[in-house]
């Protein structure tokens, strides 16, 4: 089983508030840049695409590769840290 990264731990360690989009896991300034110019500037807009997406991780998954490049592990982090956050908030 893979560990998470201290971006993941600290994204899921407290609420979402206004964080930009880069501040989720497997997303970085090159991807965040990409996802901010279709307007998924902060993190509680692409948590509302995985809410949308029903929380289904491969949709999800798909479609941030589809909207920002990222490559299957970036999506899988991104996803990971959106599902976790979900479980310990919502």
């Amino acid at each position: 089983m893979s560990s998470t990264s201290q971006k993941h731990q600290n994204f899921v360690g407290e609420p979402m508030g206004d964080k930009s989009v880069k501040t989720l896991a497997g997303i970085g300034e090159a991807l965040g840049k990409k996802l901010e110019q279709k307007g998924f500037d902060k993190a509680y807009v692409v948590l509302g695409q995985f809410l949308l997406l029903k929380k289904d991780k491969e949709m999800f998954a798909d479609w941030l590769q589809d909207a920002s490049g990222a490559n299957t592990h970036q999506a899988e982090q991104c996803t990971k840290c959106l599902k976790e956050w979900c479980e310990a908030f919502l």
